[in-house]
């Protein structure tokens, strides 16, 4: 905690003052507010919180915030600047603040800074339990000027003040016009509180000009980090594999079904297949047996996301591009390795990501074959490149046979022993179809509807443009890609279900702009150039018949039908345009949903169609009430700390059986430089999030299931499709389980169905 008596209250003409503080390793430049007096709260501001101003023992003062979870599901305080601050003249600096937090347990949080552009810039932090830190955030510096190909770098300022973890939003401010910096907390189960003082700005005295070199070492490991399961040599890594192998069961738990539903609970009518039903007002996935079932387990579980971009490319010409009529995407192959003739063309292309690496294999050794490649990528500072796979060559050095690939087959062998004894009923989405025919583990198939069809955009479509489902070629491709994965299920009753797509752009709740960003976008398109366009034209021109009355509703001044028919923009908005927006955006996803569900039932009758994993924040009315017509279960991907009733009420109006497709808790004692979506500050502490979510689920009478995402931790160098780089996975780069994550599945394991449903036979 830096002490006050090193800051000094700087104007904007003295800038280039500061104090050096030479036990943090920084300079302390400006205070921006160290909350002097009571008066200075006011410029703070609350959403579901108090602030109080509370005198400390040198005339300073610090802010106590108690931050309400009860009613909502979020809680901000913001800080704003009576005059934009102008920090355009600081050379390298960051913002800093001092947090404490008193409760015992740690408390998860996210960080804005504001400019007066509009652009935010946001990270987030665990801050831990009984604590009081220094926290930064960086917002000048040759760091966010570098794209590494990681979500998150490693720290170059060299201080024991702790670094925020970047998320989202602009890296780059208008540092002319910063207006403030907010704390914001997200589904916290219980009334919080924090205390804050010296919002202030800093800068590093020295920086490490060597922070993204060599950072894994042979094994894909951080190089600078030691951890408890860290391995030293491959001695060492079997035998830690040879003790836990010894400890596995290749059984369900005794009170479970030969499917894993609960076999000492009531029996219903077995159909041979998964299906739903309501059980005393609750809604369960039931197993081919008739036993009540909760799908609760591992996603992503394949070798797909394993691969990392190493900085080497080969000449294109000799390396096959991709078709219009491939049905997986690039993201979701496995290795893709070059052909052998392109191998004598390696280079380096990017010699920042090439010097991450301490050691990469020869293309000849045993080791050598788990190099890929990547036709493209989604983020990242190359667009394509080849890959590696540090995880696959681990499983080698575990379970391999001098390279002939057994170490693949004793890995699927493997996960399902573990999936079993440690008790999870299921898998979740994305599992290696070679899990499908095993008849040992139920399971979810995946696909994804890709191809040459015409698009329509919300303007801010992060994976992809969404499909035109108007367009008869989309209704091809459905039908393409659902064939192919009943081709792989083979009518398995081990099957539960199918997901079809993921976290497509469906629109924002908050304006309506945003809400109805699907419709407003393609109404300024031509009809000629959109089947979409089409379809809205006409619900306009049958509601109102001519062009006046569609102007006086929607108060606009198009000239004619055909003006209509070329494109009109919209940004003023009566309430009845709001009503017929709504119509369209509904329209347009039912014809989505209903033909995915329709050749679902064509090719998989006796399979569930569990929807698109919605990603919580992305998801409108119209759209859920569009999939609630045709899915089976509505699913959504959630990163909270728990279900909080606040953000899900709208399920009991839908009343279907939902699930979540993904969440998850991560840390960083283990060496990746990006925790997750949702942080604690160690592996403990990721097991009491862990247990913490999952109890909320259960609480709740919609919820059939939830899955964690993922099996495998993203690689330290970011996987290669996105750079994420997560501490994710229940076991690590060597395939070494974590210990904390393992015993807290277990435990809660064992008491879904008795929780769940209360009650037996």
């Amino acid at each position: 905690m830096a002490s006050n008596a090193l800051l000094r209250v700087l104007t904007a003409s003295s800038l280039c003052a500061f104090t050096v503080n030479a036990t943090a390793g920084v300079k302390e430049l400006r205070v921006l507010q160290n909350f002097s007096n009571s008066k200075s709260i006011s410029s703070i501001s609350t959403t579901n919180a108090d602030a109080t101003w509370v005198s400390t023992s040198n005339n300073d003062g610090e802010v106590f915030i108690k931050l309400h979870s009860k009613e909502h599901h979020k809680s901000v305080f913001k800080i704003e600047a009576k005059e934009p601050w102008d920090l355009s003249e600081l050379d390298d600096f960051a913002l800093a603040l001092d947090i404490q937090n008193d409760d015992d347990s740690s408390l998860f949080i996210y960080v804005k800074v504001f400019d007066g552009k509009g652009q935010t810039h946001i990270r987030s932090v665990p801050v831990s339990a009984k604590s009081k830190n220094t926290y930064y955030i960086e917002l000048k510096g040759a760091d966010l000027q570098t794209d590494t190909g990681l979500r998150a770098n490693p720290q170059n300022w060299e201080t024991n003040y702790v670094p925020m973890i970047w998320r989202s939003g602009a890296k780059n401010l208008d540092l002319s016009q910063v207006t403030g910096v907010s704390i914001e907390i997200n589904t916290q189960v219980k009334d919080r509180s924090l205390t804050i003082d010296d919002v202030r700005l800093i800068a590093p005295t020295t920086l490490d000009e060597n922070y993204l070199v060599d950072l894994v070492d042979k094994y894909g490991q951080n190089s600078n980090v030691d951890y408890a399961q860290k391995i030293s040599s491959d001695k060492e890594l079997r035998e830690v594999s040879d003790k836990e192998l010894a400890g596995l069961r290749k059984t369900p738990l005794p009170e479970r079904s030969r499917f894993g539903g609960w076999k000492d609970g009531p029996k219903l009518n077995a159909t041979g297949y998964f299906r739903t039903e309501k059980v005393d007002g609750k809604w369960s996935l039931v197993d081919p047996d008739g036993y009540l079932f909760f799908s609760h387990g591992l996603a992503n579980v394949r070798m797909a996301n394993t691969t990392t971009i190493t900085g080497y490319d080969f000449d294109h010409s000799k390396i096959k591009e991709r078709s219009a009529d491939d049905l997986t995407p690039e993201d979701s192959l496995g290795l893709n390795r070059v052909p052998d003739a392109a191998i004598p063309t390696r280079k380096i292309v990017s010699p920042l990501r090439a010097k991450m690496f301490s050691s990469l294999p020869e293309y000849d050794s045993i080791m050598g074959q788990y190099y890929g490649y990547r036709r493209s990528t989604h983020t990242g500072p190359l667009e394509r490149g080849e890959s590696y796979s540090f995880y696959q060559a681990n499983l080698e050095r575990r379970y391999g046979e001098q390279g002939d690939q057994k170490s693949i087959e004793k890995w699927r062998d493997v996960t399902v022993d573990r999936m079993l004894t440690w008790g999870f009923p299921s898998f979740g989405n994305w599992i290696d179809p070679m899990f499908y025919q095993l008849n040992r583990y139920p399971y979810f198939a995946n696909g994804w509807i890709i191809g040459d069809f015409k698009t329509v955009s919300t303007g801010n479509d992060y994976w992809s443009p969404l499909p035109d489902p108007f367009d008869p070629l989309f209704k091809e491709r459905a039908d393409a890609t659902v064939k192919q994965i009943a081709a792989e299920v083979q009518g398995n009753p081990w099957c539960i279900g199918v997901f079809v797509d993921n976290e497509k752009s469906w629109g924002l709740m908050g304006s309506v702009k945003t809400h109805y960003a699907i419709v407003l976008n393609t109404l300024e398109r031509a009809n000629s150039d959109s089947p979409s366009k089409t379809e809205f034209a006409k619900i306009a021109k049958d509601k109102y018949k001519t062009i006046e009355a569609f102007n006086k509703a929607w108060g606009l001044n198009v000239a004619s039908w055909e003006e209509f028919d070329q494109g009109i923009s919209v940004t003023e908005f009566s309430e009845t345009a709001v009503s017929d927006l709504a119509v369209m955006l509904e329209h347009y996803a039912s014809e989505y949903f209903k033909i995915v569900a329709g050749k679902v039932d064509e090719y998989m009758p006796n399979h569930m169609y569990m929807g698109v994993r919605f990603a919580s924040f992305g998801m409108t009315p119209e759209i859920r009430a569009a999939a609630a017509k045709y899915s089976d279960v509505m699913s959504y991907n959630a990163y909270s700390e728990s279900i909080h009733p606040a953000s899900w009420g709208f399920l009991k109006d839908i009343d279907k059986p939902s699930i979540i497709g993904e969440f998850h808790m991560g840390a960083s004692d283990t060496g990746l430089f990006n925790p997750g979506l949702v942080i604690g500050t160690d592996q403990t502490d990721r097991a009491r999030l862990y247990t913490q979510y999952m109890e909320s689920v259960l609480e709740n009478p919609y919820f059939v299931g939830a899955h964690w995402f993922q099996y495998i931790d993203s690689p330290v160098t970011g996987r290669s499709y996105d750079g994420e780089n997560y501490n994710i996975g229940f076991v690590s780069v060597t395939d070494v389980p974590y210990e904390e994550m393992v015993e807290a599945a277990k435990a809660f394991n064992k008491k879904i169905y008795t929780q769940r449903y209360g009650r037996t036979k």
